[in-house]
């Protein structure tokens, strides 16, 4: 049985989606797509995802794209245990919640400040910063009094908010006001195996580098 993954290193959606993986021991074909060069736009990808996103997982015919959808799937198709992903509907209402927090609001204000200057060389927007920290300030407070963004054990909902920080982290964002944050951060970089190597500093540091240096 072969689980493929179209991916970009590059987006932080598709890195949850690699540390699921290697939490969970699947083994993935990856196939990386090229996005600049639009290889998402291949007849053969748009027949698979109509939407031509990453990242897409085909899973023996099975065919889902977005990203928590992708993690909680290979959670609850893969996973040993419910402790990713309780079956409790509080508990998993508090996942959901801070699944859409990580896209609706701290990924999405990293895209809202970031993507025109990285793409289009934009003068940086004060108060789009602003938002940013804002969103920060959320995540230290729900990080308030436990080890983990739900309670005191990893869950599925620290894996995307981990490759949304870290890609804050190497876009020069300034971590060190939000001390629970960083706290958590370190707690998630000890239990995710793989993390070094798909989401780490140095790696980081060098997708992410080049889009500094082109700027004037």
């Amino acid at each position: 049985m072969t689980i493929d993954l179209y991916y970009s290193p590059g987006s932080a959606h598709c890195r949850a989606v690699l540390l699921t993986a290697k939490l969970l021991r699947v083994d993935l074909n990856l196939k990386h797509l090229d996005i600049p060069k639009k290889e998402q736009l291949a007849p053969e990808f748009v027949k698979l995802n109509p939407q031509h996103t990453v990242p897409t997982l085909v899973d023996n015919g099975f065919v889902i794209w977005e990203s928590n959808a992708i993690i909680t799937y290979l959670v609850e198709n893969y996973g040993k245990d419910e402790s990713l992903y309780p079956k409790d509907p509080k508990q998993r209402a508090l996942i959901i919640q801070k699944l859409y927090f990580d896209q609706g609001t701290l990924y999405h204000r990293f895209a809202d400040y970031y993507y025109p200057i990285f793409l289009t060389n934009a003068i940086p927007d004060p108060a789009k910063h602003a938002k940013m920290e804002e969103a920060f300030k959320f995540l230290d407070t729900f990080l308030e009094g436990h080890e983990f963004v739900v309670g005191n054990n990893l869950t599925v909902a620290d894996i995307p908010l981990i490759a949304t920080v870290t890609t804050y982290e190497a876009s020069r964002f300034d971590l060190s006001p939000y001390k629970n944050v960083i706290g958590w951060y370190s707690r998630v970089k000890e239990v995710l195996p793989g993390f070094d190597e798909i989401t780490g500093k140095e790696i980081m540091t060098k997708m992410y580098e080049p889009f500094f240096k082109t700027k004037k």
